[in-house]
């Protein structure tokens, strides 16, 4: 007989019965397939891609950057479905998988492109030398998720960076750069795609940029006010011109103007005058950006319109302002910056702004680059005018 303790003995006697209960413990959990790594980075910046589906007909890589917009994907014994493409040019790239004709994010990777559609995968191509969005070792801000009261009784998201030492420097105050994403983007898009609290760390740190906060708002408050009262998500534009477009953005204009900004300067340490507010935009925040700052002119001493533009007849409808007394807006703006891509679709009518633009007098910076409308193009965008402000 086995002498013991009487609490060793009846902890044996549990492990006992709960090794022989049948369908409990272990015995229940699923069968575990084999472990995928997706995507995987080499050395020589080629990626390899990889989706567990056994029983699919076809996987194909989903992604124009890689070469064809669909690269077929060859199976191995184990049910694993792979591609190499590469090398490739150091940046952030989407991609997703099309698995027998439905598009799925990589289930492997935990880095995605947050939209109100579809949630493209990302993987991250490193340079030798790190690029301005990569994570670095130097001092870092803050991210940090708001809600606010908003129009219609609605509750407000926006992501809200702070810049090293802002928690330190408890009596500081800061300037703010209002940035919005473009259409169906979400307010986190800029920091998870754009990495621009990486982008700003490292330009603060490297002495090219001053110290600010930046907001990040949801651009689509129509959408937000309509799912918080249970009715169906307004249809996409047709058009980025035209009486509904303009409704829509004088619907974000009131919203950040009245709602935004007032909850931003409550609630953290700015600098509350024009000449220490930006605001700027990707796309359809682009064009938000460009009503909300020509119909306040008050209120933002900076503006940047990323891959956007106002047409010469909105121009002349709503903000004749701008350029009927040009010396007072010359004098009100101390940045007007328009930047595009010379294969982004929207580079007629942007290049066609600028010619407005210039004819009119209205002083502003230009950057034609290579590219599409991509965020590739976006970070670049941020960077070169990130060293801009406030200065």
């Amino acid at each position: 007989m086995i002498n013991m303790p009487l609490f060793m003995k009846y902890s044996f006697f549990i492990l006992l019965f709960v090794s022989f209960v049948p369908g409990k413990s272990s015995q229940a959990q699923p069968p575990r397939g084999p472990f995928v790594i997706s995507p995987q980075v080499s050395a020589d910046r080629s990626v390899t891609f990889r989706y567990l589906a056994p029983s699919a007909r076809e996987v194909k890589l989903g992604g124009s950057q890689f070469g064809a917009s669909q690269l077929p994907m060859q199976k191995d014994t184990l049910g694993i479905w792979s591609i190499t493409v590469g090398p490739l040019k150091p940046d952030i790239y989407p991609y997703s998988f099309t698995v027998d004709g439905i598009t799925v994010m990589d289930p492997a990777n935990v880095a995605y492109f947050p939209n109100e559609r579809f949630k493209a995968s990302l993987v991250d191509i490193p340079a030798e030398i790190p690029m301005v969005h990569a994570l670095q070792s130097v001092p870092h801000g803050t991210v940090t998720y708001e809600y606010y009261p908003s129009l219609e009784g609605s509750t407000g998201s926006v992501v809200v960076y702070t810049p090293p030492g802002y928690a330190k420097n408890s009596k500081e105050k800061y300037p703010v750069f209002y940035l919005i994403s473009g259409t169906t983007d979400t307010e986190e898009t800029f920091f998870k795609v754009g990495k621009v609290n990486l982008i700003l760390d490292n330009l603060i740190a490297a002495g090219k940029a001053n110290p600010m906060i930046i907001v990040m708002p949801y651009g689509n408050p129509m959408a937000r006010i309509a799912e918080q009262k249970g009715q169906p998500k307004p249809a996409d534009l047709l058009s980025r011109e035209g009486e509904d477009a303009e409704r829509r953005a004088r619907l974000f204009e009131t919203d950040i103007i009245s709602n935004l900004i007032p909850y931003i300067a409550k609630n953290y340490r700015t600098i509350e005058d024009k000449d220490h507010r930006a605001i700027g935009g990707f796309s359809r925040g682009g064009g938000q950006t460009l009503r909300t700052a020509f119909g306040n002119m008050d209120q933002f001493s900076w503006v940047c319109s990323y891959s956007s533009y106002l047409s010469s007849e909105e121009m002349e409808k709503r903000y004749s302002h701008i350029y009927r007394d040009v010396n007072k807006t010359n004098q009100q703006l101390r940045l007007l910056w328009v930047s595009v891509g010379n294969e982004d679709f929207l580079y007629k009518p942007t290049t066609e702004f600028l010619d407005f633009l210039r004819t009119k007098g209205v002083n502003h910076k230009s950057l034609i680059t290579g590219g599409g409308h991509t965020w590739m193009n976006v970070r670049n965008y941020v960077s070169e005018t990130a060293q801009l402000l406030f200065k």
